[in-house]
């Protein structure tokens, strides 16, 4: 048994690579397998050598190497792939024995695996693991979910490898089956909307304000050292630094204004339509990059729509010029924070409707450190749940609500500013209207109903005769009623 890997993993891409390299650092054996063969000797020649690693040449002596009972990894691209491996490792495994899903698997996938796996005795522990390649090797936060007893047997090496931060590693079980990718799947989501905004306030930054690359990186390098403080604002100071060894360029201007997705984006805006929470700012984010993938389309479009007219408005002077800045910074954060209630309200709903009990302080806290989304004001959001646990919306809370009604005017402000030059802002103008939609006790969607009602018997509600309940009217009768007879 001692000559016996603790735990494997399967799939040595740069994450798999890495999350090994993690776990073998923290002094548990790990053994390795990956499709392609050569990958494993690389690595066990190459960055594995010298470490507690042990190579594995087919899914057979893979199964063998490890202790029972048995743990293992999946690092492999999520869907259909993780399902021909489970059905290549099944063979060999025994009752007891622990698969690791930690790719960015459905949550719904998942929820049918765990079911299936349970039948024959196996457990799957679905685990989002977020952090990119260094969040891999050196700390990511993880997201597990599934059989409580089962994780248990995880815990040690998941809370060893985990990133650290003042209050204890970045894991926590979330919860029964599809939990832990639920939860990550929703914090992706958030990601796209954080990165939206960013995109947006430096594209006003550039268009609007005729800022050069290198005096934006200034200006989010400072922002950094406040309440903006956060993993993505930090790399994008730094990546407007860096300049073009082609052309002596900055380096983002060469960038095709083409955005890519891998699908969890778009899986959180589907399950928030499914579960009806209101996610706008990251359905604006999804937007964004569907619109920039029409390159073509829009280099025709800005012929015919006049878009040399884009800023074309009168140029800031300094004063004016510092004011937008100090706007835009209070609007990025204000809309953070509405981007990060929408993704904490998903989470909230989608517990409550699979009955995961979710834990919605340890789901911030766990964000703390490791992950993408990380930022100061995580820990502001693991403290207004742990005021109040049932919180209906993060904008609800007293100490969220008292800053960002402190920055709305200059929120408003920012917006106006873009829109008068042309630039489009959908994250921060959906943000804004979230906002002042949660905050209106009057919606004109009485009229909606209204409409519902006359061309489709849908039915209403009466605000001064509630104990009615669902009504219909004869609008066609009551209009003919009040038409005077010719």
């Amino acid at each position: 048994m001692a000559d016996k890997a603790k735990i494997g993993l399967i799939g040595l891409g740069v994450m798999g690579e890495n999350l090994a390299l993690n776990i073998a650092r923290n002094g548990f054996k790990i053994a390795v397998y990956n499709r392609s063969v050569d990958k494993v000797d690389a690595f066990v020649k190459g960055r594995g050598k010298d470490q507690p690693v042990i190579g594995c040449r087919d899914e057979k002596s893979f199964v063998e190497s490890l202790e029972t009972p048995r743990m293992i990894i999946l690092l492999v691209k999520a869907g259909e792939a993780v399902d021909q491996t489970i059905a290549k490792l099944l063979p060999d495994l025994e009752k007891g024995d622990i698969i690791i899903d930690g790719g960015n698997s459905h949550f719904t996938d998942t929820q049918r695996r765990e079911k299936e796996l349970k039948e024959k005795g196996i457990y799957l522990v679905g685990s989002g693991v977020s952090g990119g390649e260094e969040g891999a090797l050196w700390g990511p936060s993880l997201m597990p979910g599934g059989d409580k007893g089962a994780y248990e047997k995880v815990r040690p090496i998941w809370e060893a490898i985990a990133a650290k931060v003042n209050d204890g590693p970045c894991v926590t079980y979330l919860g029964p089956d599809g939990a832990g990718h639920f939860v990550k799947m929703v914090h992706n989501g958030i990601e796209y909307g954080d990165m939206q905004l960013i995109a947006e306030v430096y594209d006003i930054m550039r268009r609007g304000l005729s800022m050069p690359a290198r005096e934006i990186a200034d200006v989010f390098e400072s922002w950094n050292k406040g309440i903006l403080d956060s993993f993505l604002i930090e790399i994008t100071s730094k990546i407007l630094t860096v300049n073009d060894p082609d052309t002596g360029k900055p380096l983002v201007d060469v960038i095709l204004d083409k955005a890519g997705q891998k699908g969890t984006g778009k899986w959180t805006s589907e399950s928030a339509l499914e579960l009806g929470i209101a996610v706008p700012t990251i359905d604006s984010a999804l937007t964004g990059r569907m619109l920039s993938a029409l390159h073509k389309i829009r280099q025709e479009a800005a012929k015919i729509l006049g878009g040399d007219e884009i800023n074309s408005g009168k140029v800031p002077d300094k004063a004016e010029k510092e004011a937008i800045l100090q706007a835009l910074h209070d609007a990025l954060y204000a809309s953070k924070v509405c981007s990060y209630a929408q993704g904490m309200a998903l989470i909230k709903e989608g517990s409550d409707f699979y009955k995961w009990n979710i834990d919605m302080s340890e789901s911030a806290r766990i964000w703390k450190g490791g992950c993408i989304i990380r930022a100061q004001l995580l820990e502001k959001i693991r403290a207004a749940f742990a005021r109040r646990a049932d919180l209906p919306n993060l904008l609800m809370d007293t100490e969220f609500a008292k800053t960002v009604r402190s920055f709305e005017k200059n929120w408003r402000k920012a917006i106006v500013f873009a829109v008068e030059r042309g630039i489009p802002v959908p994250a921060l103008s959906s943000s804004l209207a979230y906002y002042d939609s949660l905050r209106s006790a009057a919606l004109p969607q009485n009229l909606t109903q209204a409409q519902r009602d006359f061309f489709g018997a849908h039915t209403y509600e009466r605000v001064d005769k509630p104990e009615l309940g669902f009504m219909h009217t004869d609008w066609i009768h009551l209009i003919k009623e009040k038409t005077p007879a010719k």
